[in-house]
């Protein structure tokens, strides 16, 4: 082993872009938002109540420890679609896969504010030109995705009015 090669350490967002670039991933978007991460992450991190806000295709996502940072879960689609996914949850990090799918959530605190973005692909080889057809939905579904983080984020972090007692 050569001791004089250099090392270097990703941050989980630029992991995922790489990830994304190895898996020829058909999604992958990132953006700065104006809010801290704990915040954002908060919203990310929240498996079970949050990423069906996050994805539309999902009506339910069911999580169950399998250690301290894999979980078993069980994604439910609105049409009775079920799959089951390994997913690894660490701060900043998230990574599910099932049998056919990957997706991934990373975020780093930037500035005042927060980078953070998400991953979607296919396990499965698929052909470059339907890979590079759907890219640009892909894309624009990202963004939309990040879009729906932000709203969440900023919904939890509003003033809640006083409750009458």
């Amino acid at each position: 082993m050569n001791v004089d090669w250099p090392a270097i350490e990703l941050d989980p967002v630029r992991r995922l872009r790489v990830m994304a670039a190895g898996l020829n991933a058909v999604m992958y978007a990132d953006a700065h938002l104006d809010i801290p991460y704990p915040d954002v992450w908060a919203v990310a991190s929240d498996l079970e109540g949050e990423l069906p806000h996050l994805v539309p295709t999902l009506r339910a996502f069911v999580t169950s420890p399998a250690s301290e940072t894999r979980q078993h879960a069980w994604a439910y689609g609105p049409f009775g679609h079920r799959a089951f996914f390994d997913v690894v949850l660490q701060p900043g990090w998230c990574l599910m896969q099932s049998r056919y799918v990957i997706g991934g959530m990373a975020a780093v605190p930037e500035g005042s504010g927060t980078r953070f973005a998400v991953l979607g692909g296919l396990r499965r080889p698929r052909p470059a030109q339907a890979l590079t057809a759907l890219r640009p939905l892909g894309r624009t579904r990202g963004h939309h995705m990040i879009a729906r983080a932000h709203r969440r984020a900023t919904a939890r972090l509003a003033p809640r009015p006083p409750r009458d007692t």
